[in-house]
């Protein structure tokens, strides 16, 4: 028994090391989060400035800039929602745009973003016992949840659909078999989360709140139901993830610290984000475990519709969000060089 105890001690003071050792920073769930100047950090506050000029002319709603866990920057902008376009087509951004919190920062459905929360919560359950990626989707949600052939379907496992390649059309039907092909697909990744669910015994809300959000103080992040889907062909997901910039940047500052929260844990299995963040296949090595990677680069990043962003960088313990209305098409390219230039070398 004090040998299990002692190496218990050592693992816990071990996890706690690699936080420290990355000089990493954790906000309390209330109360003040400690903010950093970027002069004092050896930023360049003129290119800085420079790059948030940029952004909130290309209808940002919101920025925030973690260095270490501290908040270097936060900027907000108020941005305009008209419920149809131009054209007479209903604007995505009225509805992605859910209102304000208490502080009155903007609360968005972060669209894609979700698909890396998702990810976490995939490899929680795995960590519990509820579930493996190796676990054939067939086994949580029962047959004939697709409309690929028996055979084909009973092949499809949990890793096929958190790496795009479980070889289903978006309209769920069979196209290749699993993982001989890479195709982004939201209505098929939708099922991973519903495994999570299944496995659990729990609603997306709860089991979120109990493994996720509550544990790193993300109080203003949910899952909503979309008054859009299933009536338009872009919207094939029924559930969007709501938050803030704030909270999504806690779930960055997460992965940061590799599953650690303030010397709590909340993901056990530390190979998992490994997995995560690097290519799930040879289909596509721009992608992980629903999170998209930048080789060469040394940062990862959960994209979602609009030009919503969260981007990791752990070789500068920095963590980027970007909320609001869609950008020019050279926003991510742009927006990144001007942050590079402002960055403390």
């Amino acid at each position: 028994m004090k040998t299990i105890l002692t190496l218990l001690v050592i693992l816990l003071f071990e996890r706690t090391l690699l936080a420290e050792e990355k000089g990493l920073y954790f906000p309390p769930a209330k109360g003040t989060w400690e903010r950093i100047e970027p002069a004092e950090a050896g930023w360049d506050t003129a290119k800085l400035k420079q790059a948030l000029d940029y952004a909130g002319r290309q209808k940002s709603s919101a920025v925030v800039i973690l260095a270490d866990g501290k908040l270097i920057s936060e900027q907000y902008w108020k941005t305009s929602a008209p419920e149809k376009t131009a054209s007479g087509n209903p604007n995505p951004y009225y509805y992605l745009r859910l209102g304000y919190n208490s502080q009155g920062h903007v609360v968005e459905d972060v669209a894609s973003v979700q698909k890396s929360v998702t990810a976490m919560l995939v490899g929680i359950a795995q960590a519990k016992g509820l579930l493996k990626l190796s676990d054939p989707v067939q086994q949580h949600l029962g047959s004939g949840w697709s409309d690929a052939p028996a055979g084909a379907e009973a092949k499809i496992t949990i890793r096929h659909l958190i790496s795009m390649t479980s070889g289903l059309t978006t309209q769920l039907k069979y196209e290749a078999p699993a993982g001989s092909r890479w195709k982004y697909n939201t209505t098929a990744y939708a099922h991973a989360r519903n495994c999570v669910v299944k496995a659990a015994k729990m609603s997306e809300n709860k089991l979120t709140d109990q493994w996720l959000t509550g544990p790193l103080g993300m109080k203003d992040s949910r899952w909503v139901p979309r008054p859009l889907a299933g009536k338009t062909g872009s919207i094939t997901n029924q559930y969007g993830f709501a938050t803030t910039a704030r909270d999504l940047a806690r779930f960055g500052l997460l992965m940061l610290a590799n599953g650690e929260w303030d010397g709590e844990t909340v993901l056990e299995d530390k190979e998992f984000i490994k997995a995560a963040t690097k290519p799930s296949q040879n289909l596509n090595k721009s992608y992980g475990y629903l999170w998209w990677l930048s080789p060469g680069k040394g940062m990862y990043s959960a994209k979602g519709r609009l030009v919503r962003r969260l981007y990791v960088i752990p070789g500068q313990n920095l963590v980027i969000v970007r909320l609001g209305d869609q950008p020019s098409m050279e926003f991510d390219s742009e927006f990144l060089r001007l942050l590079r230039a402002a960055v403390a070398k």
